[in-house]
């Protein structure tokens, strides 16, 4: 919030230093984030008269002028300026004089004729383009009110421009500070000086005001309003026209700029309504109809909806409650009659309003953040004076307000003795006391240790007594509070063992060569379309985010896979040539209350080296070294992100741990990639809950092996893990081990079949194994191989 510091004067009397003044403000809690200084570079700079205009002798577009300072003196100044005529007041920089930029005038001439200075426009003396009249742009700048300069005056004493401009930072939690009086009333606390109210009274008429209000809604808590007859709309004087620019508005006319200076000087917003607009002198606060069109004073014309508060009368809409008037009830150069309307209205319903409508405006901005509803009465009757103040209206006797349910004031009974001992500071009860009583608070001491507050009504943001002990520790002053080590038993900072668990799964990726990516929770609905998964599919029931930055993120994944893909794609795209990447990540599934959070492990591989066999021994290591034994690996035809017959499934005592395998090609396509790619994502959860980490101890055997090869002839349908089932079953005691060393199909091999080899080991506890023992078990083997799978020995 911008306040210039010559306006705070008028409430507080501030004689310290400005940046002084500047840093205790910071250290009260109203942050200050910047001192401007105008003027600081203008000197020199003085009120002058223009006697003469004539033509420059040698230059069209130069005119020759005579102008009276201080004392009488004439001097000619050579100038282009095309806005200026005899008897106006304008600003001259002497020679001598500096202006923005270090920049000094000299004696000189322009084409032949001397020139004993410069007209200063509004950039030479700092004034903002925004916040100046249009014949006084691209010009000299005119000085209109002669009654308030004498010639020879400094001009920035005339244009008020030689005080400071302070910008405060202000908390959402803090309303009632975004107002003159506001920061006043901390100045005031800051500096231990009274703070000034302005005197409000209102001289009005004999003649009663008749117009009547219809509060059709509870969402207008109370709505005062006042007729102004007579009125007569010109320009605001300059003093309430400099300070409006400084605090970043536009003067637009009397009756506009009054009702901005009370919503900067008093924090509430207001209005005015042309009556003649108005019409039946009866308003009425209610719900837009659904589809309505309304164009405001900005010229737009806008759609409304049934939940937005509008005021109007019984045939159209003349204002958006709270953010912005209407275009059929503004104030005109012909208005003659006014209505002046100040409202408290729900905060929730105006913030709501402006962001669905794209607009914000210093009156919604106030609204949304809450408003004292005591403000109301104050600053409609505070813009009536100034009407009268400068000769712009009559107000007619009485006053409408609407205030069906009085809000009743906030209590809070606090501890002392409690609030000293948090602050860790021993604060004496008076200093207590009065610190509070500066701040408005009203205080009855029931004893030590009890403390009942009535909350002065522009508080909104004080509710319980952790506030008031934030109100005495920034006023007592926090470089008064000394610092202090903690106190207490450290805990040790230990993993759980999950969180080991985690640890142990990353760290066997890394060494099986891949590298760890980590992307983002909040994702696009259409990752799940575009890895083919059904209709019907639970991954497909998100937790839709109500706020999101956009539909690219818009809900939480159910699934790490189009991450994943999302990473791959961004890699082929770069022309890197194999990616090995895995990622740990929570998903989410939304059920009544907090989702269902689910940490998954995905795995995302391609390169001239990857295939379906590499991504199944990576996936095998990590289960095994993590401490998953017993799982087993079975095919997997309807998984529709995954090609039909080269994709797996990981199930352990039947229960559903993980798929991996290769990209079904429409979803390759889909994210572009053009190469075989290979995923795998498994619940990690899952895996947690069913690790079996006993270690138990076998002795070195005693006695030797024997081992036998043998190469079958199989059907192609035929599964590698039916022949290691049938040869576990029927081993018995003796089968030590098993192992795959050559898969063949061939010339040598029939149509529809191939050649598995397998060499088994065979010991015994007990003794040394004789061939006959060896014959009986492994003869076995080969039968249950033969009658159940149809498998042949190889001959050849």
């Amino acid at each position: 919030m911008l306040v210039p510091l010559k306006w705070l004067r008028d409430y507080v009397d501030i004689d310290i230093d400005t940046q002084e003044f500047a840093d205790m403000m910071t250290m009260t809690g109203s942050k200050v984030e910047k001192v401007d200084f105008f003027g600081k570079e203008t000197n020199g700079v003085e009120v002058c008269k223009i006697l003469e205009i004539e033509q420059h002798p040698d230059a069209d577009r130069l005119k020759v002028t005579k102008v009276e300072v201080a004392n009488g003196e004439i001097l000619q100044i050579v100038t282009n300026a095309t806005n200026i005529k005899v008897g106006d007041f304008v600003p001259v920089a002497r020679i001598g004089a500096v202006l923005p930029g270090d920049f000094k005038i000299k004696k000189g001439k322009l084409r032949g004729v001397l020139s004993e200075g410069m007209f200063c426009g509004a950039e030479e003396l700092t004034i903002p383009s925004a916040f100046v009249e249009d014949h006084k742009k691209d010009g000299i700048y005119i000085l209109d009110h002669q009654d308030s300069f004498e010639l020879g005056m400094d001009v920035r004493d005339v244009l008020g421009i030689n005080d400071a401009l302070i910008e405060f930072e202000i908390t959402s939690n803090r309303p009632d500070c975004r107002s003159i009086i506001g920061i006043a009333r901390e100045a005031a606390v800051t500096l231990g000086k009274e703070l000034k109210y302005p005197e409000i009274k209102v001289q009005a008429c004999d003649e009663e005001m008749s117009f009547e209000i219809d509060i059709q809604t509870d969402l207008c808590k109370r709505y005062c309003g006042r007729v102004v007859k007579d009125v007569k709309v010109g320009p605001s004087p300059y003093w309430m026209q400099r300070k409006l620019i400084e605090a970043g508005m536009r003067p637009i006319s009397n009756i506009v700029d009054i009702t901005n200076y009370v919503m900067l000087e008093l924090g509430q917003p207001l209005h005015a309504f042309d009556l003649d607009d108005i019409k039946y002198n009866k308003m009425t606060v209610k719900m837009a109809e659904e589809g309505e069109k309304f164009t405001t004073l900005d010229g737009v014309e806008r759609t409304l909806t049934s939940d937005m508060l509008v005021i109007g009368n019984k045939d159209k809409t003349l204002d958006l409650a709270g953010i912005m008037g209407g275009e059929n009830s503004e104030i005109k150069d012909t208005t003659t009659s006014i209505f002046i309307e100040g409202a408290s209205f729900a905060k929730e319903n105006i913030r709501a309003t402006s962001k669905k409508l794209g607009l914000r405006t210093e009156a919604s901005s106030r609204f949304e953040k809450g408003i004292d509803i005591n403000l109301t009465e104050e600053a409609v009757n505070r813009a009536c004076q100034l009407i009268e103040e400068l000769g712009c209206g009559t107000v007619l006797n009485g006053m409408l307000d609407y205030y069906p349910q009085k809000e009743e004031v906030q209590k809070v009974t606090v501890n002392p003795v409690r609030i000293n001992k948090l602050l860790g500071v021993n604060v004496p009860m008076d200093q207590f006391i009065n610190i509070l009583e500066s701040l408005e608070f009203k205080c009855n001491l029931v004893s030590s240790e009890v403390l009942e507050l009535e909350v002065p009504t522009f508080r909104l943001d004080i509710t319980e007594d952790a506030d008031i002990l934030e109100e005495i520790a920034r006023i007592y002053g926090y470089d008064n509070i000394p610092s202090a080590s903690l106190e207490g038993n450290a805990t040790a900072g230990v993993k759980t063992e999950k969180q080991k668990f985690i640890d142990n799964v990353k760290s066997n990726s890394i060494a099986c060569g891949l590298n760890e990516i980590l992307t983002y929770s909040f994702v696009s609905p259409r990752g799940v379309d575009k890895i083919n998964l059904p209709a019907d599919d639970e991954k497909r029931n998100f937790v839709k985010i109500m706020n999101p930055l956009g539909e690219e993120t818009s809900v939480m994944r159910t699934t790490l896979i189009p991450n994943m893909l999302d990473v791959i794609s961004t890699n082929i795209s770069h022309k890197v040539e194999e990616v090995s990447a895995f990622e740990c990540g929570n998903t989410f599934i939304p059920q009544e209350g907090l989702p269902i959070e689910t940490k998954k492990y995905c795995v995302g591989m391609y390169g001239k080296e990857v295939d379906f066999f590499v991504l199944k021994g990576v996936v095998e290591s990590i289960l095994n070294n993590v401490g998953l034994k017993g799982y087993e690996i079975e095919p997997e035809t309807t998984n529709l992100t995954f090609h039909p017959g080269r994709c797996a499934k990981i199930v352990y005592n039947n229960i559903y741990i993980g798929t991996f395998g290769e990209l079904h090609p429409d979803v390759i396509e889909n994210y572009n990639l053009g190469q075989r790619v290979y995923v795998a994502e498994i619940n990690i959860d899952t895996v947690f809950e069913n690790l079996n980490l006993t270690k138990s101890y076998n002795p070195l055997p005693k006695y030797p092996s024997t081992s036998r090869d043998i190469a079958l002839i199989v059907k192609d349908e035929v599964f590698v893990k039916q022949i290691e089932d049938i040869i576990k079953a029927n081993g018995g005691d003796l089968v030590e081990s098993y192992k795959l060393f050559d898969v063949y199909k061939g010339a040598q091999i029939e149509e529809g079949h191939k050649s598995i080899a397998y060499s088994i080991t065979y010991r015994s506890k007990e003794k040394t194994l004789t061939d006959e023992d060896v014959a009986k078990v492994h003869e076995k083997i080969l039968s249950e191989l033969s009658e159940k799978l149809n498998a042949n020995l190889r001959s050849n």
